[in-house]
């Protein structure tokens, strides 16, 4: 008699600017096996909207939460795309989208993701590979909420919107070039 062990999935909860734009890459990488987007490490008692959010006041920051099986890719891999796909120098603004809803940010539920996000942004610090210092904060996940129902999939579902086409697209571009061997299906 045979079994299958169950998978064992890891979460860990990303804010890279604009969450259409984490969630589009994630969305199509091995080892990922959820990509919600959401709402972290905000004030609100209750469940914020997205337009309580755009307001910048609520201490939220948009976020997308992985769920990865560390057996197809590491937590450090899920960073280093991170990295990739937004800048992690610049303070609360992604591009144009500008606010504290835009900071970037790591939001672990375990340890040993925080000693891998910390270990990950003194290298890149140390080897000045950006020019400027990572503002990236890495903070315990708290107060998480799904984003309403239309931001889910969004670039997938609205490609040939004016945002998706001129800012989403082009990241998912560049993520495909720089890791094609972490692409589902390669």
């Amino acid at each position: 008699m045979s079994h299958t062990a169950a998978r064992k999935v890891e979460m860990i909860t990303l804010g890279g600017g604009c969450f259409w734009c984490t969630e589009a890459v994630f969305t199509q990488v091995k080892g990922i096996v959820s990509v919600e987007s959401g709402y972290a490490n905000g004030e609100l008692p209750t469940r914020p909207t997205y337009e309580q959010v755009c307001t910048g006041k609520t201490g939220y920051v948009e976020v997308v939460r992985l769920g990865f099986d560390p057996e197809q890719i590491s937590v450090a891999q899920v960073l280093e795309i991170f990295f990739t796909i937004h800048d992690p120098t610049s303070l609360n603004r992604q591009g144009a989208d500008t606010g504290t809803q835009y900071r970037s940010g790591i939001y672990v539920e375990e340890d040993a993701h925080r000693d891998v996000a910390n270990d990950l942004i003194r290298d890149i610090n140390d080897s000045h590979v950006l020019g400027k210092p990572v503002v990236t904060e890495v903070e315990s996940l708290r107060n998480y909420w799904p984003a309403e129902d239309y931001h889910q999939r969004y670039f997938e579902n609205n490609p040939n919107q004016g945002y998706c086409a001129a800012v989403v697209g082009p990241k998912v571009d560049q993520f495909k070039a720089t890791f094609k061997s972490l692409l589902i299906g390669q």
